[in-house]
């Protein structure tokens, strides 16, 4: 039987906390193409993994370029990990096939024409922008990188025939922002080595791109997401060193400039054992965000980035996946995040998308005296926290970034959302506590859940219809289900107080009737939360905390008591708990086993706090709560689940803004939360 990857010979002298070295990652890499060459038997054979069933494609009866498409995408995904290895060794071979020679075959064999594997032209299509355009940006990206491993294999005339799908499609229509990278990398290739493009097209790709910098090493993408690393920052700061410097060297520097600035908070992301956390869509890709850490050594000048933390959290972010057994699915990484998930992926993945997340192996093109390599593994900033918590704001992209010392778990903060997306809208993401699934139920993990109970909501009643005369939809069935936030608002910081708010719904449903503002104080593991509901009609509301999985069937050990006035409920499981401490503004504390809805396993548990207001007219409310996680076995002081020492809720404040309070925490650090002209301070 097959087992998870385990760290062979580890060398604990020059990485004391993860065992590996340069020679481990070739090892790991050559691991990850044994188990997906199961899936190939000669030179001949294209890579083609089994269907995976759901809504990721192609989907039973699609159309012939679908499944080309899908079997592109596994060969140029798995040169991910193939193309660093020819680098080392053009000797290379997996299960007896030579790397070089079956990945030169199968390139050629995919761009030339009436071979039964190739793909299509453009034109052969609808025209409309296509999977293939994507992975063409992969593969060119890998070959600037490499120039040394595919390219100088084929005879001037195999080069010849491959340029004229190789050009339609790097000339071809794309989409959104990102993909223009796609297109930049296949277009500068071919530039690179003496074959006719459009410049102008380039130029024009090159220029939109630039023009979505947002500031701290961020670019715009839908809304603020990994991809502003991995592609943005990764793809680009390649194409800087092969193409960009020599030929559009004013538009690699912004480039250059905000790879650096992207240098400075990028640790914060991971948790102190290298744990990436489960945030935004692509979720499959996982540790294709880790790829920022050789690039930091790929950069003009000397990086300000720790070599030896580099590596601890590159490293500890790859084996977070590949030691679980679970997370390998027909030989290959899963569709999902630990293990397959059906409801983490989109459509537009197939079977082999998931080898993108082996980006960092780019690590590979380093010399072996970079200090990447040469380091010794360290753990940078954690070593000194102890059990504070840090705080990064990344004021741009709207991003608040966490480090727990307490808990060793790092937490990403959203507060630019355009959309209800659990990839993107939950309240904080935490490297320990994989996000779930919304429950329609209500109880959904590190969400405000809302559900109308205003009676012409029930009827399906437009509520401005006996003012206007004109009906909207308004269906009554969806209005009896709990919904998540529509839009999440970045509001600043002010006085150590992080301001967010809640749109719950959005015009033409009266929008500024159902607002949740969002004040935050970050503790040690953990945050109070000091927030006023703006709900104007009848309304239920949950707020839950992070979902615990039952590991091996075990369901989580659940304590609910009071004291002195506060409500608190714990949830605990091996390894890791929560708690919820209630000091006004609900009514009670409630607990729910989810099926289906969590990344470790089939079922979870969330404990929630719950409230439900009839009145016609509700009053805005403040609701205080504490919400505090562990990751070990120790149990919950009286302490730890008093944080809060006193409070004084005002109903005026003394700059004149409607409920606000005065805290003051256990260790005695003193806290306004005031939320005047909040509405004024909005930025997404």
């Amino acid at each position: 039987m097959t087992k998870a990857f385990h760290v062979a010979d580890p060398d604990f002298g020059r990485s004391p906390f993860t065992g590996m070295t340069r020679k481990h990652y070739i090892e790991l890499a050559k691991y990850l193409l044994d188990r997906a060459f199961t899936h190939v038997d000669s030179l001949d054979t294209p890579i083609n993994f089994p269907i995976v069933p759901g809504k990721t494609y192609p989907q039973p009866g699609a159309p012939d370029w679908r499944y080309r498409s899908a079997e592109f995408e596994a060969l140029e995904r798995t040169f991910t990990l193939a193309g660093p290895l020819i680098h080392i060794d053009p000797s290379t071979t997996i299960r007896g096939i030579n790397l070089r020679e079956y990945y030169a075959r199968q390139f050629y064999n995919a761009f030339t024409p009436g071979h039964p594997n190739s793909i299509p032209f453009p034109e052969e299509l609808p025209d409309s922008n296509y999977q293939f355009t994507c992975e063409f940006g992969g593969l060119f990206k890998t070959l600037l990188l490499l120039p040394d491993t595919l390219w100088s294999q084929y005879t001037e005339q195999q080069k010849e025939e491959m340029v004229v799908s190789i050009s339609k499609w790097a000339h071809h229509r794309t989409t959104q922002n990102n993909w223009r990278i796609f297109n930049i990398c296949a277009l500068s290739f071919l530039r690179k080595y003496g074959y006719p493009i459009d410049e102008e097209l380039l130029k024009s790709h090159l220029l939109w791109v630039v023009s979505y910098h947002s500031g701290d090493g961020w670019y715009l993408e839908q809304t603020y997401n990994y991809y502003s690393i991995s592609l943005f920052i990764v793809y680009t700061t390649i194409w800087n060193r092969a193409f960009g410097d020599q030929y559009y060297p004013e538009i690699a520097e912004i480039i250059e400039t905000s790879a650096k600035k992207l240098m400075e908070s990028v640790t914060a992301f991971f948790a102190r054992d290298g744990y990436i956390n489960m945030w935004s869509r692509s979720i499959c890709y996982r540790t294709w965000v880790s790829g920022a850490f050789p690039v930091a050594f790929m950069l003009k000048e000397k990086t300000t980035l720790d070599a030896g933390w580099a590596r601890r959290l590159c490293s500890g972010s790859l084996l977070q996946f590949v030691t679980r057994e679970e997370f390998f699915c027909n030989d290959i990484p899963s569709l999902g995040f630990y293990g397959r998930k059906e409801y983490m992926v989109q459509n537009y993945s197939c079977a082999g998308s998931p080898f993108l997340m082996f980006l960092p192996f780019i690590c590979l093109a380093l010399p072996e005296d970079s200090p990447f390599w040469t380091a010794v593994e360290n753990e940078g900033e954690w070593e000194k926290l102890g059990n504070d918590s840090k705080l990064v704001l990344l004021e741009n992209p709207g991003l608040m970034l966490v480090n727990h010392g307490k808990t060793g778990t790092a937490e990403i903060i959203p507060g630019k959302v355009y959309y209800d997306d659990p990839n993107y809208s939950k309240m904080v993401y935490n490297t320990h506590f994989p996000w779930e699934d919304h429950n329609p139920a209500g109880g959904t993990s590190m969400e405000y859940s809302f559900r109308s109970l205003d009676p012409r909501d029930l009827r399906g009643d437009d509520v401005n219809f006996y003012l206007t005369g004109l009906k909207i939809e308004n269906d009554a069935e969806k209005n009896n289900r709990y919904t998540t936030s529509q839009s999440m608002l970045y509001n600043g910081v002010r006085n150590g107080v992080l301001y967010r708010q809640a749109i719950m719904r959005k015009p033409p449903n009266n929008g500024v009737g159902y607002i949740i503002d969002l004040a935050e104080i970050t503790i040690p593991g953990g945050v109070i939360r000091v927030d006023r509901t703006r709900l104007a009609f009848e309304y239920e509301l949950t707020l839950g905390h992070f979902g615990l999985p039952h590991l091996k069937g075990t369901p989580a050990v659940v304590r609910h008591f009071e004291s002195d006035g506060r409500q608190v409920m714990t949830a605990s499981i091996p390894g890791r708990s929560v708690a919820l401490i209630c000091y006004k503004g609900w009514d009670d504390l409630q607990t729910l086993v989810h099926p289906d809805h969590n990344a470790e396993a089939d079922e979870s548990t969330v404990i929630f706090a719950h409230k439900k207001r009839v009145a016609k007219n509700p009053a805005m409310e403040l609701m205080i709560t504490a919400l505090l996680h562990k990751t070990d076995d120790s149990e919950w002081t009286a302490e730890e689940l008093s944080p809060i020492a006193n409070f004084r809720v005002q109903e005026v404040t003394a700059t004149g803004s409607a409920l606000g309070t005065e805290l003051t925490l256990r260790d005695g650090t003193h806290y306004a939360v005031d939320f005047r002209d909040i509405d004024g301070h909005r930025r997404c």
